[in-house]
């Protein structure tokens, strides 16, 4: 029994220290937590634009920034049902690609598979990262929100573009 209330004061001792130093992490960032008090009023919002530039096997390998990992099935191959994507897609906050040395704002990484066989309609799972921030404001930390993509161009199978509205509803300012 002396050893259970032993291991039980030590657990109460590391719940203690882990509660103390997150208090102290907060205070040290000195952030003050906001939350939009209106679904039409976020804290922040932000408009960005992803480009997909699929490999057609041939000659765009200096260009390309996704790649099928599987053929469509023989179900429907006028809706590519079945085939799967693999990207990392260049970011802007303009909807040109970068030109020249421009370094995208982000990548977005992740796949995309064709769902539907009647007509085009694709599944995404994608990440955001961020280029790196030497020093970086702390804009988004902890934040939340919502992000809303829609087609904005595209060139057959070859390239399209995405549009994503992001608005962050709850920021540490």
């Amino acid at each position: 029994m002396q050893g259970l209330a032993a291991s039980s004061k030590l657990s109460l001792s590391v719940v203690v220290v882990l509660f103390l130093l997150g208090l102290a992490s907060a205070a040290a960032h000195g952030r003050k937590r906001i939350v939009s008090s209106s679904s039409d009023e976020p804290c922040t919002k932000m408009t960005l634009y992803l480009h997909d530039i699929l490999y057609n096997g041939v000659n765009n390998t200096a260009n390309a920034t996704s790649a099928e990992a599987t053929k469509p099935t023989a179900l429907s191959k006028s809706t590519f049902f079945g085939e799967l994507v693999v990207f990392d897609d260049p970011v802007t906050e303009r909807n040109a690609l970068p030109v020249g040395k421009e370094v995208p704002v982000a990548r977005g990484q992740g796949f995309y598979f064709y769902d539907k066989k009647e007509s085009f309609n694709a599944w995404f799972g994608l990440s955001l990262v961020f280029n790196s921030v030497v020093g970086g404001t702390g804009d988004f930390f902890m934040t939340r929100g919502i992000a809303t993509l829609q087609l904005d161009a595209n060139e057959g199978t070859a390239y399209f573009r995405l549009k994503m509205d992001i608005k962050l509803y709850e920021c540490y300012v």
